[in-house]
């Protein structure tokens, strides 16, 4: 079996899969502080609640943004699993060909992501738009060949709300909910309405630009805490799929087993 761990800026999302099928999959708070013992201390816990056995791991994966985090981790995989995990960084095979003034810039996450809209849509042919609503919002453009163009980045909607709150002397933390209208009587609920309704029309108004600039009618793929939200308000997301990431390391680590045995 497969470990896929996936090492956001707010959550580490790890997942075992099986025959590309994904058994299951848990979601930590990414805490810098924490130790490679504290990590598996977590996992531990994790397989024993599910009824797995860590023994069983054949195999680790790790993509990662958040540096202070990607040490222990890799020594938790060590030290628990007996395994040296594969990194997504330079020199990955991904078969996506990156078109960035320093391809070292583009994040393991968007590498990830893009790879596994690949595999499942570019048989339709049709220029891609990938989106992560994760703690950045991030827009990926893709080429049917495999061209990675690159994209936009936003800040994220936990971001822009607590941004709301802690520089807003009166503006209370609110939870991030869709209200029935725009037009709203409270300020809680104002609040929610701008959030949520605005971070509609930014993304409505990003992808509409990178489809001009596409010059064609891109697929649309969401995945990260808030596609399912966005997706129920706009005709502008075509699929949503909350395991790309996961499953993108899976397809990333086929790709490379060759040159890491």
């Amino acid at each position: 079996m497969l470990l896929v761990i996936d090492v956001g800026n707010t959550n580490i999302v790890v997942g075992v899969i099986d025959e590309k099928k994904i058994l299951t999959h848990w979601r930590f708070s990414t805490d810098r502080s924490k130790t490679a013992d504290e990590f598996g201390m977590l996992l531990c816990g994790a397989f024993a609640n599910s009824k797995m056995e860590m023994k069983d791991i054949d195999a680790i994966i790790i993509s990662s943004v958040v540096p202070p985090v990607t040490v222990p981790v890799c020594h938790m995989c060590e030290r628990y699993f007996g395994i040296v995990p594969i990194m997504v960084g330079p020199g990955t095979k991904s078969g996506i060909a990156i078109h960035y003034d320093n391809p070292r810039e583009v994040g393991a996450d968007r590498i990830v992501n893009a790879a596994a809209a690949m595999d499942k849509y570019s048989h339709l042919g049709r220029p891609m738009i990938v989106i992560d609503f994760g703690t950045a919002t991030t827009f990926d453009a893709l080429l049917p060949n495999g061209d990675y163009l690159g994209g936009s980045i936003a800040p994220g909607i936990g971001i822009s709300s607590e941004a709301l709150f802690t520089r807003a002397a009166k503006l209370p933390r609110i939870e991030l909910l869709k209200p029935r209208r725009v037009i709203c009587r409270n300020t809680v609920r104002s609040m929610q309405s701008g959030i949520m309704y605005g971070y509609v029309g930014l993304m409505e108004g990003i992808v509409s630009r990178m489809k001009k600039e596409l010059g064609g009618d891109a697929y649309v793929v969401a995945t990260g805490g808030f596609a399912n939200s966005m997706a129920a308000e706009s005709k502008a997301i075509n699929v949503v799929e909350p395991f790309l990431t996961l499953d993108g390391l899976r397809i990333l680590y086929e790709k490379n087993i060759p040159q890491c045995v």
